[in-house]
């Protein structure tokens, strides 16, 4: 494992952390992080082991890779040191909405940029991380970049052009999902079911349903109809979703989603 620098310490960097950990427990040596406050990177070097740096420099002059994981709008008022601490550095961003044409401004000698889009399932290492970058990689950095990723789930590589429209299905997909299991609970709540036992009932059927999705590789339209009898209690729901055009509000959903990712997008 090459030598990665931190540069922020909340969530998402404790996630990817405790990923390469969690594949290479003897690698806390070679992972460093820094955060604002110092607060978090502190908690965080403390938990795993990995060296909490004590400046800017000490943090990325031994990296070989480096992950801007900082909130998004501290972006433009970023440390004008990276520019020539991360020369000849590839450079990881996580910062949602940031495109490659404005990492390149803060980090104009990086020898590549790759722009990310984490979800949240990626703190227990189930997400699905979408990337783009802004040259095409070398095998080797190629291989950086997917070890890393690998830590949180899975990696997907993308244009550019498609990384707002990706931000509203995996980054947003979350919390629309987390939505259906919400008012999935409430309509058990409502037919008759304790608060409790609908949440449970809610929760496993997303998951296990997600499950079988997954594992079959087939279209979840087969599935639905694989649970679908004629004239039965699932047809009864089935049609009335498509009488209050059910597909349609998850397509404004999600298109609402990627014209506000458009606007954060170019707000870079």
């Amino acid at each position: 494992m090459s030598d990665i620098a931190f540069l922020g310490a909340g969530n998402m960097v404790a996630a990817l952390v405790d990923g390469l950990l969690a594949r290479s427990p003897g690698s806390a040596a070679r992972l460093s992080c820094l955060g604002g406050s110092g607060r978090t990177a502190a908690a965080l070097a403390a938990r795993t082991g990995i060296r909490h740096a004590t400046s800017l420099p000490d943090l990325i002059a031994p990296a070989d890779l480096v992950v801007i994981a900082f909130k998004p709008q501290h972006l433009a008022g970023a440390d004008p040191r990276l520019a020539d601490l991360t020369a000849g550095k590839l450079v990881v961003s996580v910062l949602a909405g940031k495109r490659t044409s404005t990492l390149a401004r803060v980090f104009p000698r990086a020898r590549n940029l790759v722009r990310t889009m984490p979800n949240t399932p990626a703190a227990i290492g189930a997400g699905i991380t979408p990337y783009c970058t802004l040259r095409p990689l070398a095998a080797a950095d190629l291989a950086l970049v997917e070890d890393l990723l690998s830590a949180c789930g899975q990696h997907l590589p993308l244009a550019e052009d498609l990384m707002d429209a990706a931000t509203a299905i995996s980054g947003c997909g979350p919390a629309f999902l987390f939505e259906f299991v919400a008012a999935l609970r409430d309509a058990g709540v409502a037919a008759g079911l304790p608060a409790e036992t609908a949440q449970r009932l809610a929760t496993e059927t997303a998951l296990g349903s997600a499950r079988l999705l997954a594992r079959r590789q087939v279209d979840p339209e087969a599935l639905r109809n694989q649970v679908t009898s004629p004239n039965g209690a699932t047809q009864a729901g089935l049609r009335r979703m498509e009488a209050m055009n059910f597909r349609d509000l998850i397509r404004q959903t999600v298109l609402a989603a990627k014209v506000r990712a458009e606007e954060l997008s170019a707000d870079s």
